[in-house]
């Protein structure tokens, strides 16, 4: 009896350091899951400075304010779609279960689907991404209304919210399929994508520099329904408290007025 005891308490400690180790593992990751960044550097998209609609090549474009696509007063260029109806963004921040979570917060978004995208395999299933030689980045795709919410404070409150110095890589979650990157759409959102990213570089915010790959949207394809709206239906999940909460209460801070009103 005695040694069966022995045995329970034995096993009853191991259980409880691993469960530690978890937590703590979850607890550094929690703390690295937004980048370390200097708020008082950081270029907001209200302060950017981008060519208006114009020439192609944009060498006759002159520079207007993106502030007054936030204020209602968008500056109207040919590839926003007319007023009401809603644009499309891709990005990748690492794990999609994130990113949906922080995008379907903000004001203007009316849909986030996670899935995959930047690769060349057709149909990739969730494994085969995972394994990362797809090609494929887990992504989210994001339906959102122009005259709310602009494009460049989507790219903010992306470069905000991952940490987009770490090749490859968003603290455990390890792999090309984790890695920072913005699919553009149309002409104009890669230039505002590669002049925030020029901006971001200049302003030294980030410690180390910005690894995020800006490359043309192809294809998405819709990731398995048990991937979406993942953190609205397992909030008490590890990973969503050690890893999507820190960035939720980011987004309160830095993007309050930005965020739809409390459910």
């Amino acid at each position: 009896m005695a040694r069966v005891m022995f045995a329970l308490v034995v096993l009853l400690v191991a259980g409880g350091v691993v469960g530690l180790t978890v937590l703590a593992r979850h607890w550094v990751y929690g703390r690295h899951a937004v980048a370390h960044y200097d708020d008082a550097n950081f270029p907001s998209a209200d302060q950017l400075k981008t060519p208006k609609s114009g020439s192609r090549d944009g060498a006759q474009d002159a520079s207007g304010d993106l502030a007054a696509a936030d204020a209602g007063e968008a500056v109207r260029v040919a590839n926003y779609p007319p007023e009401g109806q809603l644009a499309t963004a891709t990005f990748g921040s690492g794990c999609f279960w994130c990113g949906e979570a922080v995008f379907e917060q903000l004001a203007g978004v009316a849909s986030v689907e996670s899935g995959y995208s930047g690769g060349d395999t057709k149909d990739p299933t969730y494994y085969e991404v995972v394994r990362g030689n797809t090609g494929h980045a887990e992504v989210f795709q994001v339906r959102y209304d122009p005259q709310v919410i602009s494009y460049p404070k989507l790219l903010e409150v992306f470069w905000r919210t991952h940490d987009p110095t770490t090749p490859n890589r968003q603290g455990d979650d390890v792999g090309p399929q984790y890695r920072s990157i913005i699919l553009y759409h149309d002409e104009e959102q890669r230039r505002l994508a590669a002049s925030y990213l020029e901006e971001l570089d200049k302003s030294g915010a980030f410690r180390n520099p910005i690894v995020t790959e800006i490359k043309e949207f192809e294809t998405f394809y819709p990731a398995e329904a048990d991937h979406q709206d993942f953190y609205r239906r397992n909030k008490r999940n590890r990973y969503c408290r050690y890893v999507i909460v820190p960035k939720l209460k980011k987004l309160e801070q830095v993007f309050a007025e930005q965020l739809k009103p409390a459910e």
